[in-house]
């Protein structure tokens, strides 16, 4: 029996068009690691795999590990968002604002 965090997991993963293979490949992990965190109840992944495996599904950690919380909503997805945002270079940051600044009404 799956986890709640291995449910999430899965559904994301499928939601996402990937297979247990892609999803291995980015994030450094091998299929089979993947297929446990899906299907069983005592896997016990790394904070770094759950942050890789975040990354990758577009969510938070915070969002798998949490208890009774459902399909992510677009605040979830601006919050994974903003995670990427503020590791990129300096230059890309300034590039996407002013293009939001372009997109907005103000």
């Amino acid at each position: 029996m799956a986890t709640e965090v291995g449910e999430k997991v899965r559904a994301l993963r499928k939601k996402k068009g990937l297979t247990l293979d892609q999803l291995a490949e980015m994030t450094n992990t091998s299929k089979s690691r993947i297929w446990e965190l899906e299907n069983r109840d005592n896997a016990r992944p790394t904070a770094e795999k759950i942050h890789r495996i975040a990354e990758v599904l577009e969510v938070t950690p915070e969002y798998l590990m949490a208890s009774g919380s459902g399909p992510p909503d677009d605040e979830e997805a601006d919050r994974a968002f903003y995670r990427q945002y503020k590791r990129m270079p300096t230059e890309t940051r300034r590039k996407i604002r002013a293009m939001v600044k372009l997109w907005s009404d103000d």
